[in-house]
């Protein structure tokens, strides 16, 4: 399946489609079919009002979708962070799509956008109890910074992210 999907920048004309797509994967009943969801350990909105509007006009974002047909099934950020970094952001999968190989289609498009702008590492962030996903991210060859950062929500529990980051080759 994850070989028909497209992967390309995202256009502005995306944007309402990849809002709804980013909610539905990682909050609420849909997000629930895949593995990679946040809706039982977070209950707001994944977006800020005007965030993703935001990060489509800032020169140091780029913003990729993953397309099949005419429907939205994948996104994932590179924010170029000088001078030796970039953030690798809002990866998700539309759970029907999840185990397709699209994620780590998704995240080596990223990783390819960072290896052309000469960048040295690539860095994230992941609610640091999503252990399935860490594991994931280890398995890509991201490894643990060590750092510890705060949900920047009042939550009623506590979260907190852990940094993960990948020496990116320079072949």
């Amino acid at each position: 399946m994850s070989g028909d999907v497209l992967i390309e920048p995202a256009k502005a004309g995306d944007l309402p489609a990849l809002s709804f797509m980013v909610e539905n994967c990682y909050r609420g009943d849909h997000a629930r079919m895949g593995w990679t969801n946040e809706a039982d350990i977070l209950g707001d909105t994944r977006l800020a009002d005007g965030e993703l509007a935001a990060m489509f006009a800032d020169p140091d974002v780029v913003i990729f979708v993953a397309r099949n047909g005419d429907d939205i099934v994948g996104c994932v950020t590179v924010s170029d962070q000088p001078p030796d970094v970039a953030y690798v952001g809002m990866l998700c999968v539309d759970p029907p799509f999840q185990s397709s190989g699209l994620g780590s289609r998704l995240l080596k498009t990223a990783e390819l956008l960072c290896h052309n702008l000469g960048v040295k590492r690539a860095r994230m962030t992941v609610i640091d109890t999503r252990d399935s996903l860490i594991a994931w991210y280890l398995r890509n060859g991201y490894e643990p910074t060590g750092e510890r950062l705060p949900y920047p929500a009042k939550l009623p529990e506590p979260q907190f992210f852990t940094v993960l980051e990948k020496t990116l080759s320079s072949a």
